[in-house]
């Protein structure tokens, strides 16, 4: 096959890359820059796509012996990621920008530019796993449950997983492709990991937010209503969150309050106790497929609302547009905006955006 290697400058893509070309395919590596600062530097594991990145993925490059390439993606990425995270945090929701990444980039933009030059697939260093199903291609979870990345990968569709390629998905941990990197000569073995938001590598998200929302003065609310304290910018807050509010009014029994909701629509947060934060249905419309859709609108699945969460068994239903899950037992803190991906056992099914959340405590409570 002719491949696409998406070489992000670090150790994951650079052996996905090194296997793809073991593997006897006919690659050819690409570094998208997303960043319009084009000589933006890397601050440690903070931030990815700098020019030390670009610099790091051709040198892979190099040693495998591929063509390399840079492609400049950056309006597209402001477009379709970092506005869209802006407004979603406008609307009072929590967005996942990884999500938005992979949706509309790195298996959108970037995997129809490749289709058109002629490849059959993208390969990342992606960790999950496709399987050849009697129904088509499946995404399944990675062998390697600490990494496993099927969860930001949930956005990806059935003629889109036809055309990926993840070599680490069976992989049993890290530690083995940082030492088949070192033993292959690639320089970024030991690179460290990205987390954040790329795009805010100073990890301040609140000042970053501040800037381009702004910060306007709001009341702090309880679940009654009554002002409990005030903020600089409900942009600030999300649901779940206890630091930080700096309330005047302690609540009646003593106990810590959480962030239970944010209303942007009056500047308004909510707050309340803990065991308010209890979620008893989600709900969207916004939602896909990874490969067939349930037979049934209604059925049995688990339900992953984070990166890193456990799955929850749950029932779902698709009617009217709309796809309504019920957990088994509540999800704990869902906002408005999170993605809820639904599998059936290792498989990925489909997830959605959450719009609509039923909290499990009645507010008398």
């Amino acid at each position: 096959m002719r491949i696409l290697a998406a070489m992000s400058g670090g150790v994951d893509s650079a052996v996905a890359a090194a296997r793809a070309v073991e593997a006897g395919h006919d690659v050819v590596g690409v570094h998208l820059a997303l960043s319009r600062a084009g000589g933006t530097l890397r601050t440690g594991s903070r931030g990815c796509c700098t020019i030390e990145d670009a610099m790091d993925a051709r040198r892979a490059a190099d040693k495998l012996g591929i063509p390399f390439y840079v492609w400049d993606f950056s309006e597209r990425f402001r477009d379709d990621v970092i506005e869209d995270f802006v407004s979603e945090y406008r609307a009072g929701r929590t967005p996942n920008p990884c999500m938005r990444c992979n949706e509309k980039i790195k298996f959108a933009a970037l995997l129809d530019r490749a289709l058109e030059l002629g490849f059959d697939a993208v390969c990342t260093g992606h960790y999950a796993l496709l399987v050849d199903g009697p129904a088509g291609r499946e995404l399944h979870r990675a062998a390697d449950d600490a990494k496993d990345q099927s969860y930001v990968l949930g956005v990806l569709t059935a003629p889109q997983l036809a055309h990926t390629y993840f070599p680490l998905g069976d992989t049993p941990s890290k530690a083995i492709v940082r030492a088949e990197a070192a033993e292959r000569g690639l320089t970024v073995a030991q690179k460290p990991d990205s987390h954040d938001i790329c795009f805010i590598p100073d990890g301040d998200t609140r000042g970053w937010l501040a800037e381009r929302v702004g910060a306007t003065t709001g009341d702090i609310v309880d679940r009654t209503g009554a002002v409990v304290g005030s903020h600089e910018g409900a942009h600030a807050f999300t649901v779940g969150q206890r630091r930080g509010l700096q309330l005047g009014t302690p609540a009646p029994d003593g106990k810590p309050r959480f962030v239970l909701e944010v209303r942007p629509v009056n500047n308004t947060v909510v707050v309340g106790p803990k065991e308010a934060l209890a979620t008893a249905q989600i709900a969207g419309e916004r939602f896909t497929w990874a490969g067939r859709a349930p037979e049934q609108p209604e059925f049995g699945c688990h339900v992953q609302i984070r990166a890193h969460a456990e799955p929850v068994p749950a029932r779902a239903e698709l009617r009217g547009g709309v796809v309504t899950v019920t957990p088994d037992e509540p999800f704990d803190g869902v906002a408005p905006g999170q993605t809820a991906v639904l599998y059936d056992g290792t498989r990925v099914m489909g997830q959605f955006t959450v719009d609509r959340t039923t909290s499990a405590v009645p507010v008398s409570a």
